[in-house]
Formats: structure tokens, C-alpha cells, sequence
């Protein structure tokens, strides 16, 4: 039912784009196109409440997850789930939880949001390239690094870009929004996803084993990203179309609310 409704969502909006064009080579009623809007807007607020979690109980149960943080190093959070759930505003592709991560090393400072330069190359952010590390004991069950890296979309003029742009992603499914990314199952029903990755940088492939602490890919800026960042979360479907969110604590670290910087030690694979 989630994923045939995911599909209807899509293709609602992919109506409306077709609509939208053919209305300037033929003559027709826009009311065809504000009712595939509207027929998408209601399939959206039906799929939050299917995803919701049952009976008002996370699906994790009364503790959250714990596993180990998947970077090391200086980084500040972005769209946490200590601040709101659902953390990206939409419980879709199983982000409830979800969280994202922007590398704030000292000695190096992090290109900062405003109107000039419009774009900016993804060597200018210290988190590119950024290695990224299991959380957990688990299998690799789906990894891509097919997709570029863009240029950055951190300033006004190419945030509006960055939004119309998503619309496209959306229709497009889950692999156009999280671009590059990997898929680790660790058991009992949860599942680790990291999103953005750099391209050509994944160091496992579908079926590996991979051991808490290891190296699994980079950060990078592909799919629906704004700038270089890690977005991760834990899931209770390797799908996301139908994947419902799980609430994680990172150990001795917890999860860090919006704009908290946080700093992770290098640490051994286990």
C-alpha cells in the first residue's frame, strides 16, 4: 500500500509538470493541474499518517537505537531530531530520525549561506571527501556511487534553484534524493542509510560484511543536497518508499540538536 501510494504521489506531480507544458501548445483548462496538485498534497498528508508511529510508540520501542557516530573529526548538526520530529519535516523514505552533518574543522572554516557566490566547487567545503564509517556490525544491502557531485546550492538565488530542482528529484524517486548512498542491514529489522556520498567513493559493495568502525564511503554533495554534508538515519526497511524511521542515539555522543557542534575520536574498527 506505501509503495503504490509513493508512486501515485510521483505521479501526481509528474502529471501536473506534463499539464503544465502541454497548456502552452494547446488549449485546455489549468483545473487539470490543480487537481493533480492537490491529489499529490492529499497523498502526502496520507502517507505521514500511515508512517506515524503505531499506537504513539517509536518503532524502536521505548529506547532509541544506539550505535557509533559514522564520522570522526569536528561537525555541527543540521535537521536533528533532538529539535523536531519529524526531522526533515515529512516522515517519507524514512526520515523521521534522519540527521544531517557538516564538517566544521577548526582550521578550516566552512563557506557560510548568503547571496554571493551563487555556487561554490565542492573542494571549498572540508567535509567533501570526509570518510565515513559503519555504525554497527552489518551487511551492505544496497550501495550507488554512480551519481556527480553538483556544485554547492548554499546561497539565496541557488537555494530557489535547489527547490525546484527537488521537484524533479521527487518524481524521479528515492535514488534522485539521495543520490549516492548506502544501505547497511543491521539486524533485527533496522537499517543503517547514509545519503549524498561522493561519487566513485563507496569502498563496499551489496553482501559485504562490514565491521563497526570501518570505512565504508565518503562525504560528498550528490542527489538533493544543498552543500558537501553526510544526511544519515536509521530505518525499518532497506526500501525507503515504504521505510518508517527509527530513533538512534549515537554513543557518548547522544544526538545533537540543531547547530550543536560536536566532536568524535578516531577510533578502530571493531
Amino acid at each position: 500500500m506505501l509503495k503504490a501510494l509513493m508512486i501515485l504521489h510521483r505521479c501526481c506531480w509528474l502529471a501536473f509538470l506534463v499539464i503544465l507544458v502541454a497548456g502552452f501548445f494547446l488549449d485546455f483548462t489549468s483545473l487539470w493541474g490543480w487537481l493533480a496538485i492537490a491529489l499529490a498534497i492529499a497523498v502526502r498528508v496520507v502517507l505521514g499518517r500511515m508512517l506515524a508511529p503505531r499506537g504513539g510508540q517509536d518503532p524502536a520501542g521505548e529506547r532509541p537505537v544506539e550505535v557509533e557516530p559514522p564520522v570522526t573529526g569536528r561537525w555541527s548538526a543540521l535537521n536533528s531530531p533532538t529539535s523536531k520530529v519529524p526531522s526533515h519535516g515529512v516522515r517519507a523514505y524514512g526520515q523521521a530520525y534522519a540527521i544531517d552533518l557538516v564538517a566544521e574543522p577548526v582550521e578550516s572554516p566552512r563557506p557560510r549561506f548568503g547571496w554571493w557566490p551563487l555556487v561554490r566547487r565542492n573542494r571549498d567545503f572540508p567535509g567533501f571527501g570526509a570518510p565515513l564509517l559503519a555504525v554497527a556490525d552489518g551487511t551492505v544491502v544496497r550501495a550507488v556511487d554512480r551519481n556527480r557531485d553538483h556544485l554547492s546550492r548554499n546561497s539565496y538565488p541557488a537555494l530557489v534553484y535547489l527547490i525546484f530542482e527537488g521537484l524533479f528529484r521527487e518524481i524521479g524517486g528515492p535514488g534522485q534524493i539521495l543520490g549516492n548512498h548506502l544501505i547497511l542491514d543491521l539486524g533485527d529489522g533496522r537499517y543503517a542509510a547514509y545519503a549524498h556520498l561522493r561519487r566513485g567513493s563507496l569502498l563496499v559493495r551489496p553482501g559485504d560484511r562490514v565491521r563497526t568502525g570501518q570505512p565504508v564511503a565518503e562525504c560528498g554533495n550528490s542527489g538533493n543536497s544543498s552543500e558537501p554534508h553526510v544526511h544519515f538515519q536509521l530505518m525499518d526497511n532497506p526500501d525507503p518508499d515504504v521505510a518508517r524511521g527509527i530513533p538512534f542515539d549515537w554513543r557518548e555522543i547522544g544526538v545533537p540538536a540543531n547547530g550543536e557542534i560536536f566532536s568524535v575520536a578516531s577510533t578502530a574498527v571493531r
